[in-house]
């Protein structure tokens, strides 16, 4: 829709997947990371809903990153807008792939990997849904390029 772009607002982000490797909490770390991102991007009056697919999550284990001085971690999947004012119309989806690298030694044995990579696909999603960055380069983006 014209505009919505400019005047959406975060209602509530859903998440999908086929089977995943990951720890029992991810869709909650998930759903709360890409909210926090996409809150500091939505910054409208017009509830527009999040519905995300995930169908990739690869993950370095903390040993090889620890032992090889770093690694990578991805996340992909499909994002789909949905405006519940009308009748959860979708009115976008896109792609959305996300690569952390992991600089290894204490920090990667430490790190919170799901906390990371999703907020770097919440950060992904404002850069490609709405242009712009949620979060500017400091310590409160672990994902900071």
């Amino acid at each position: 829709m014209p505009g919505l772009q400019q005047t959406a607002q975060l209602g509530a982000v859903y998440m999908s997947s086929g089977w995943l490797s990951a720890e029992d909490d991810f869709q909650e770390t998930f759903t709360d990371e890409v909210s926090q991102e996409m809150r500091r991007c939505l910054v409208g009056t017009a509830l527009v809903d999040v519905r995300i697919h995930i169908d990739r999550l690869d993950r370095e284990g903390r040993l090889a990153t620890f032992l090889n001085g770093g690694g990578e971690h991805r996340l992909s999947g499909t994002v789909e807008f949905v405006y519940p004012g009308r009748g959860n119309e979708v009115v976008g989806r896109f792609p959305v792939s996300v690569v952390v690298h992991d600089n290894g030694g204490l920090n990667g044995l430490v790190t919170d990997r799901q906390m990371v990579v999703s907020e770097a696909f919440g950060r992904a999603i404002c850069e490609e849904g709405f242009g712009r960055n949620p979060r500017g380069p400091n310590v409160t983006n672990a994902t900071a390029d």
